[in-house]
């Protein structure tokens, strides 16, 4: 579904992302860990345009993705950003209904609508509640929702359990595998590396902008020397 090939993104001298190739199929959890400064969020803001690619190709359902951010949201594609980015000063439901904003279909948006309030009972409860008024917990639900509204086919999962508590951090990964189960691809960036890994189909590692391992997810969370680097665990 996203064919990565030798991307490369500078930020004037520094080189943030190296060459990087990456593969997600269909129906897939694809996590990306690696520690702070990376190149985590610099990986997914190039897939959608919003920082340019000094070299590289990206594909999605082998289409050369386009430059303009709303072109690529068109093709299928949805990005939650790392820190929410929520519009504070709009109910939920108005923020909700800003996912949807290029589409047409009012019958399956309304429909849609009603499938994110199944997926997230508190929005439902809160949907005339101004957004900046939210928990963090519930900010966060608030962004995915928006996300599931343009109806994409791959989700890009920025940072979701990010200054959340221990209890809410395991909800939002229960409901990233319910998103799973609508037919949605993710992909997933993620520094909480055991649960990135716990929930994924396959996983790398990103380090200085240059992938330093890939593989099943399942056979990664067992590796010592990731174990010893991302999961603080101690080698033996």
């Amino acid at each position: 579904m996203l064919k990565i090939r030798d991307l490369n993104v500078h930020y004037g001298g520094i080189h943030a992302l190296r060459g990087v190739d990456i593969d997600v199929e269909a129906g897939q959890i694809v996590s990306i860990i690696g520690s702070n400064g990376a190149g985590k969020s610099t990986l997914l803001n190039a897939i959608c345009s919003v920082v340019k690619t000094s070299k590289g190709t990206v594909e999605f359902k082998n289409k050369t993705l386009p430059k303009q951010i709303n072109k690529i949201v068109e093709m299928g594609i949805s990005q939650v950003p790392e820190g929410r980015l929520i519009f504070a000063n709009l109910t939920v439901k108005d923020n909700l209904m800003m996912g949807a904003y290029l589409r047409k279909d009012k019958i399956q948006i309304q429909k849609d609508l009603e499938n994110v309030y199944g997926l997230f009972p508190r929005l439902l409860e809160r949907k005339e509640q101004m957004a900046g008024t939210l928990s963090g917990g519930e900010q966060q639900m608030l962004a995915m929702g928006r996300g599931l509204m343009s109806d994409p086919d791959l989700i890009l999962l920025d940072e979701p359990s990010l200054g959340l508590a221990p209890l809410l951090v395991n909800t939002i990964f229960e409901i990233i595998l319910n998103i799973k189960k609508m037919n949605k691809t993710i992909l997933l960036v993620e520094q909480n590396a055991y649960k990135a890994l716990s929930i994924a189909d396959v996983g790398y590692v990103l380090e200085q902008g240059t992938i330093v391992k890939k593989g099943l997810a399942s056979e990664l969370i067992k590796d010592p020397v990731i174990q010893e680097a991302y999961l603080g665990k101690k080698k033996v």
